[in-house]
């Protein structure tokens, strides 16, 4: 029988997948009732707190083979990549830079390709962890902090949460900030879509539309 599944904060399909012991996730997210659910996020990693997911019954598959035989089986998975591009202030690629990457405890040292990309796999239900710039120089300076990660926490592109997100991903400084008021967050939430909508030749009204929810999204990459 069927199961209803109420996505929670961090969860994608994925990691839905995982948890109920499935090890391809369309299994989940091409089975027909969540047809609506897909039409509505298009994405199956970027899903919102309340979103409903119908997860079906797992079923036997029976494969018949001779017996005093050895048979290998193989799983069909894809797996799960996290795709991180560096920019720096005038949004130009950061090329060539040595990082540290953290992932639930696990450290990499990628480095970037020619255009500001590092990505490697990971594990379905990972969520946390943090990405510093360890060289050149040049890179350093450019961003100079560490930079925690939240894995599967970004919101779909229609809803505030998620076009804050992006904005400030991107550099634009949209808040919410601690200690502001919310007048004040708000100004800079507007502030921060016109200047996204004046960089990229978007009508500049401070209304995050249809139109600036496309270019938001093409110019994050999810």
């Amino acid at each position: 029988m069927d199961r209803v599944h109420v996505v929670q904060l961090g969860e994608h399909i994925s990691r839905i997948a995982k948890q109920y012991g499935f090890s391809d996730y369309r299994t989940i997210w091409e089975h027909g009732p969540n047809a609506e659910l897909r039409k509505k996020r298009e994405n199956p990693n970027v899903l919102f707190p309340g979103d409903r997911v119908v997860v079906p019954e797992k079923a036997i598959k029976e494969e018949p083979r001779p017996t005093d035989q050895r048979h290998r089986f193989q799983v069909r998975r894809r797996p799960l990549r996290l795709r991180i591009v560096l920019e720096d202030l005038a949004r130009n690629p950061i090329a060539g830079a040595t990082c540290e990457l953290r992932v639930e405890g696990e450290v990499d040292r990628p480095t970037t390709d020619g255009h500001g990309l590092l990505q490697r796999e990971i594990a379905a239900d990972a969520e946390a962890g943090g990405l510093e710039v360890k060289s050149p120089a040049t890179a350093v300076e450019a961003m100079p902090l560490p930079i925690p990660l939240r894995i599967g926490h970004l919101h779909p592109v229609d809803e505030v949460s998620g076009q804050t997100a992006r904005l400030n991903n991107l550099g634009y400084f949209a808040g919410p900030f601690e200690g502001r008021s919310e007048a004040d967050n708000k100004e800079l939430f507007l502030s921060a879509i016109e200047e996204f909508q004046c960089d990229h030749d978007l009508v500049v009204d401070g209304k995050c539309g249809a139109r600036t929810q496309a270019k938001l999204k093409q110019v994050h990459g999810s």
